[in-house]
């Protein structure tokens, strides 16, 4: 653990920020706010004070790099959940290298996440200093749950990941990030197959998946990429990660003047709930691996700071930028999200 128990957190006044302040007050560490808006940041600060002196707020924009040092400054870590990552992930890890402090974030977005491993690798190994993309529900959490259903192994045939949400109303960072990947998509979709990503112009296939109950036989839309295919791919050797999403989900979320997740509990969270089947085949042998709960936006909070205090802790396998299950003891790693996420087995 570092000396001072201060995360910076850039975005923290943002919808999944502010679930990450919260989560790393309720484990004892300091977290500083980080962001644009200044007001914001004071609001936020204030929310949090509970008469007490409140958390240390630093302005700081991702084009100004000396705010960026100075948002670091004392810092044990940075957890960046300002989207989209295709503009921010950079000057962050950057200024992370400089305060040679670990870098976790909670990019969902394929290419920003691909990015980070492509451009990062070598200098952050080098450095010493640790960097996690995607350490969220889209890009952690698949990659832990097929890690743990792999056990020792580090290959196999093929790799499924089918999502269930009950629901699905995006935030506006989801909004403004998928903007972005279209982008620089063209229109066209990402599909992992033959061992790497590659752009398609056809449209994705449906079908149906059988979840496990109570959720059970549902239409879904198959070959839905995510960030779990840059994570898994770079330390499990398959040709194949296919994911899928429930259709409704989809519809949801592409549905044009789709509301924004609404708080349900006294914790923030929606009603939303999840359920994610990770599917392994490898030499005539199945491995599965089913997690349940709530709100996609709120667990990504205890999986960001998990990963922070295991890395502080010394943790983590190695220095670099890696995923999750390169990372981590991914049945422990899942075990200690309890009670977030529950997490089952089946052979």
């Amino acid at each position: 653990m570092g000396t001072s128990g201060q995360v910076a957190v850039l975005g923290a006044y943002g919808h999944t920020g502010r679930f990450v302040v919260a989560e790393l007050l309720e484990r004892g560490l300091r977290p500083v706010l980080c962001g644009r808006d200044t007001g914001r940041l004071d609001a936020l600060a204030g929310r949090h004070s509970g008469g007490r002196p409140g958390l240390d707020v630093r302005p700081a924009t991702v084009g100004d790099p000396a705010s960026l040092d100075r948002a670091l400054a004392g810092a044990d870590a940075v957890i960046n959940c300002a989207g989209p990552f295709a503009g921010t992930a950079s000057p962050v890890i950057e200024a992370a290298l400089r305060a040679r402090i670990p870098y976790v974030d909670v990019a969902g977005e394929v290419e920003a996440v691909a990015d980070t491993f492509t451009h990062f690798a070598e200098r952050a190994e080098a450095a010493g200093v640790t960097v996690v993309p995607a350490m969220a529900f889209f890009g952690g959490l698949g990659d832990l749950l097929v890690t743990a259903a792999l056990g020792d192994r580090r290959s196999a045939d093929e790799v499924f990941l089918a999502y269930a949400l009950s629901s699905w109303h995006p935030t506006a960072g989801t909004r403004a990030s998928s903007a972005v990947s279209r982008e620089r998509r063209e229109g066209r979709r990402l599909v992992h197959a033959d061992g790497r990503l590659e752009l398609r112009t056809d449209k994705a296939p449906t079908g149906r998946w059988s979840f496990p109950a109570p959720v059970g036989n549902q239409d879904v839309v198959r070959e839905f990429t995510t960030a779990d295919s840059v994570t898994i791919s770079r330390h499990v050797s398959v040709p194949v990660v296919d994911t899928c999403m429930t259709s409704g989900a989809v519809q949801d979320v592409l549905a044009p003047g789709a509301p924004a997740p609404a708080p349900a509990d006294d914790l923030g969270r929606s009603a939303q709930t999840f359920l994610v089947e990770a599917v392994v085949r490898s030499g005539g042998a199945e491995r599965r691996a089913v997690a349940r709960g709530r709100d996609i936006y709120a667990v990504s909070a205890p999986l960001a700071v998990e990963a922070v205090l295991r890395v502080l802790g010394g943790r983590a396998r190695r220095a670099g930028v890696a995923s999750a299950g390169e990372l981590f003891d991914a049945r422990d790693f899942l075990a200690s999200l309890a009670p977030h996420v529950s997490v089952e087995f089946a052979h």
